[in-house]
C-alpha cells in the first residue's frame, strides 16, 4: 500500500469470514521468466530412474526450479533415465555442453513413503560433488524436488537455495479476499483465510509456523497472528483506532506494529502473544511500516516528520530516530536485507513508484524495476531475490527481481488481483 494511515471509514460491514486450509489449484501463480543472468551454469538433470511418466514429475520440479532462478541453462538430458549409481559418461556430457549433471532414482519404501536419491557430478573435473536422499509421501514429491534443487543450487553457486521456501500473498476476486500460501514457484497454493473484508500486511514469523496480518473483518484494522499448523488465530492488537503493519523481530518474541491509539500513527513493539505495547517513536507526523534490522537492534520505518515520506531508523529499545534516505521526496516501505547490508524500498521518480535498493554502507541507490506502481517488497531469505506487488494492465500481479536487477520474473493468476507478497523463511 502507498504511504497512508488506515481510515476507519474505509471498512465495510463483513459479510463472511472463515478459516480453511484447502487446495486452490484453480488459481495457482503462473511464473513468467523475463530476464536471466548473463553467465548461466549449464547443467543437465537426467530423468530420475523409477519415476512414473505421463505427468508432472519430481524431475520436472527440479528442472523448472533451476531454470526460473535465472542462474542455470538446462542441457537436454534426453528421455532416458539415469540413476545415481549408474556410470557417468563424462566425455559424452562434456560434448553436450554440460558443466554439471544430476542423476537419481525414486523408489517406494516398505512404509509406503517414496525415497528420492540423487548425486551431483562435476563434468569438467570428472568428480562426484555429493548427493542426498529425501523421504516423502507421494503427495509431497514436489517438496522433495524443491529440496533436490536447493542442494544443486547451493553446491554450484555457494548460496543457499530458496526453492523449498513459501510465499504468502493476498488474492482478491470481486469482493472476496484470500490469504494464500504457495510454494516459491507459485504452485501448491493453499488458502489460509477467506474474508469479505480486506486482508493486508502478511508477515512470516522467523520459524515459518505463523503469519501476522491485518484484517478489517470487525469494522476496523486489527492485528492477528495465525498458526499455519492448527489454523488457530489470536488477536494481538485491537486498541482504539488503527492497528496495522506488523513485523516480527528476528527472535520471534516481539512484533513491531503501528497504532493510532494516542493520536497519529506511531511505532510500538508488542509481545508475539499480545500484551501491553511499548512506544518506540514520538513525532508530530505519521510513522509507519516498521521493519526490524537483521540483528534485531534497530527498527526501520517510514515517516513524514520532515515534510515528505522518508525512511528512518531507531533503536529497537527506542530513542532518537536517524534519517536514512535523502534522495527524492518520496521513499517508503523499508525492507532490510537478511544479511543487513542492503535495504529495499519504494521510491517515487517522475510520478512512478519503483523498487530500489540501497547499500547501507555506501548509501548508493539502484532502481531495480521498470514498472510504475510497485509496492510491498519482500526479500527471499538468502537475500538474492525480492518479490513485490505491482500493476500490469490494471491488474495486480507479483514480480520478482534479483538484487542486481539481472533476473526478473512475473507471477500472476488467471483471474483477480494479487497483492501483499511476503517471502517466508528457510524451512526448519
Amino acid at each position: 500500500m502507498k504511504f497512508s494511515c488506515f481510515p476507519v471509514g474505509f471498512v465495510r460491514l463483513s459479510l463472511s469470514l472463515y478459516l480453511c486450509w484447502s487446495l486452490a489449484a484453480e488459481a495457482q501463480l503462473a511464473i513468467e521468466i523475463t530476464g536471466a543472468g548473463a553467465n548461466r551454469i549449464p547443467v543437465a538433470i537426467a530423468n530420475f530412474a523409477g519415476e512414473a511418466q505421463g505427468g508432472p514429475t519430481l524431475t520436472d520440479v527440479v528442472r523448472r526450479d533451476l531454470e526460473r532462478s535465472g542462474l542455470f541453462s538446462l542441457v537436454n538430458a534426453g528421455d532416458a533415465a539415469l540413476s545415481e549409481t549408474a556410470a557417468v559418461d563424462y566425455d559424452g556430457w562434456k560434448l553436450l555442453g554440460a558443466d554439471a549433471l544430476a542423476a537419481g532414482s525414486l523408489r517406494r519404501n516398505t512404509d509406503g513413503r517414496m525415497e528420492a536419491r540423487f548425486r551431483l557430478y562435476d563434468i569438467g573435473l570428472q568428480g562426484n560433488l555429493g548427493g542426498a536422499a529425501y523421504l516423502a509421501a507421494s503427495p509431497q514429491l514436489r517438496a522433495a524436488g524443491h529440496r533436490v534443487a536447493d542442494y544443486i543450487y547451493e553446491k554450484l553457486t555457494g548460496e543457499k537455495g530458496v526453492f523449498s521456501t513459501r510465499i504468502a500473498y493476498v488474492h482478491k476476486t470481486g469482493g472476496r479476499y484470500e490469504l494464500r500460501i504457495a510454494d516459491s514457484d507459485g504452485q501448491n497454493a493453499q488458502t489460509a483465510l477467506v474474508s469479505r473484508e480486506p486482508i493486508i500486511s502478511p508477515a512470516w514469523s522467523p520459524d515459518g509456523a505463523r503469519i501476522a496480518y491485518v484484517s478489517f473483518e470487525n469494522k476496523k484494522p486489527i492485528i492477528f497472528v495465525h498458526s499455519l499448523t492448527t489454523g488457530a488465530r489470536q488477536v494481538i492488537a485491537n486498541f482504539k483506532g488503527s492497528n496495522s503493519a506488523p513485523a516480527w523481530s528476528p527472535d520471534g518474541r516481539r512484533l513491531a506494529i503501528v497504532l493510532t491509539r494516542d493520536g497519529n500513527s506511531q511505532i510500538y513493539t508488542i509481545g508475539a502473544n499480545g500484551g501491553a505495547p511499548a512506544r518506540l517513536t514520538s513525532s508530530a507526523g505519521i510513522d509507519t511500516e516498521p521493519q526490524f534490522s537483521a540483528d534485531g537492534a534497530q527498527v526501520y520505518f517510514t515517516s513524514d516528520r520532515g515534510g515528505s515520506p522518508q525512511i528512518y531508523r531507531v533503536a529497537a529499545t527506542g530513542g532518537v530516530a536517524e534519517r536514512v534516505t535523502f534522495e527524492g521526496s518520496y521513499n517508503v516501505s523499508p525492507r532490510p536485507s537478511p544479511d543487513g547490508r542492503n535495504m529495499a524500498f519504494i521510491t517515487r521518480q517522475d510520478g512512478r513508484f519503483q523498487l530500489a535498493i540501497m547499500d547501507l554502507q555506501s548509501r548508493q541507490v539502484q532502481i531495480l524495476s521498470d514498472f510504475g506502481r510497485d509496492e510491498s517488497p519482500s526479500f527471499a531469505p538468502n537475500g538474492r531475490m525480492i518479490v513485490l506487488a505491482t500493476e500490469v494492465n490494471g491488474r495486480g500481479v507479483l514480480s520478482a527481481v534479483s538484487t542486481d536487477g539481472a533476473i526478473r520474473q512475473r507471477l500472476s493468476v488467471p483471474v483477480g488481483d494479487v497483492r501483499e507478497p511476503a517471502w517466508g523463511p528457510f524451512p526448519r
